[in-house]
């Protein structure tokens, strides 16, 4: 916890007094919701002892604190991902330190691919529930007996409830699926996503799950949103590129803007 208590330290530096009521993590293509924070601070990843270096196009790297439709917020604009390093705790010390400062909930967003021909490029998706397919978890080496954390509900079903009341009253069209993460970087083959779509997920990406899990660890509530940026492997003629996934991701933006705002604006303390 050393870490978390230094980050602590900076955090209180520049923004002395404030208690964020809601974590929440910008995916690719998405950190122009940052500009949307009535800020207060905005501190590098460089400045906080443990939080990642973003790596990825896409990721500013940054923590805003601020307002957002009344409600105060902590924003990390971009995350790291386990195949930078193979690091599935990467995010833990970012995490916990969501916890340390107070949140009451967290919001995580991802760009993705869709196995769903419905919900094409620019598509918004709640996550409804996971499948793990890299085989680690960010808690391998963790102690005591928190660390066998139930996932049955990993997904809050009261702020899932809350972000589709959202959708609805924004004329936001807002698709639901079971996400499947996989390691990456490479993306994944036609058959993997024959395999996936067995299995019974709607998309697919390489992030998100470990936060999730770090999250339910810290015994933080959470929803979770991905941007489709491509059909997945097999479905779609389109060779599958990072740029891809940064070019269609900005199809979704207004559209996850107005979500996240008007969820933000009506938001209540998860029971």
């Amino acid at each position: 916890m050393s870490q978390v208590n230094d980050c602590l330290a900076v955090i209180k530096k520049a923004a002395s007094g404030f208690v964020p009521q809601v974590g929440m993590v910008l995916g690719s293509g998405l950190g122009t919701f940052a500009d949307q924070v009535n800020a207060i601070a905005s501190i590098s990843f460089d400045d906080l002892p443990g939080f990642p270096q973003a790596g990825v196009g896409g990721h500013a790297g940054r923590l805003v604190l601020g307002h957002v439709s009344g409600t105060r917020i902590a924003v990390l604009q971009g995350r790291a991902h386990y195949y930078e390093h193979g690091q599935a705790d990467v995010m833990a010390v970012a995490i916990q330190t969501f916890k340390a400062l107070g949140c009451e909930a967290l919001i995580l967003t991802n760009a993705a691919g869709s196995m769903v021909t419905d919900a094409g490029p620019g598509s918004v998706m709640l996550i409804t529930d996971h499948i793990n397919m890299t085989g680690v978890s960010p808690l391998f080496g963790a102690q005591g007996n928190q660390r066998f954390v139930d996932m049955t509900q990993a997904y809050h079903h009261g702020m899932n409830d809350a972000m589709r009341i959202a959708a609805t009253a924004n004329n936001v069209a807002l698709h639901e699926g079971v996400y499947a993460w996989m390691c990456g970087p490479h993306f994944e083959t036609p058959a993997e996503i024959r395999a996936l779509k067995v299995l019974g997920a709607q998309a697919v990406g390489m992030s998100t799950v470990p936060e999730v899990i770090l999250a339910r660890h810290q015994g933080l509530p959470l929803c979770a949103l991905s941007i489709v940026t491509n059909y997945a492997a097999g479905m779609s003629p389109t060779p599958l590129s990072h740029e891809q996934t940064m070019e269609y991701a900005k199809m979704a933006t207004d559209d996850v803007e107005r979500l996240l705002s008007a969820f933000l604006a009506s938001y209540e303390v998860p029971a």
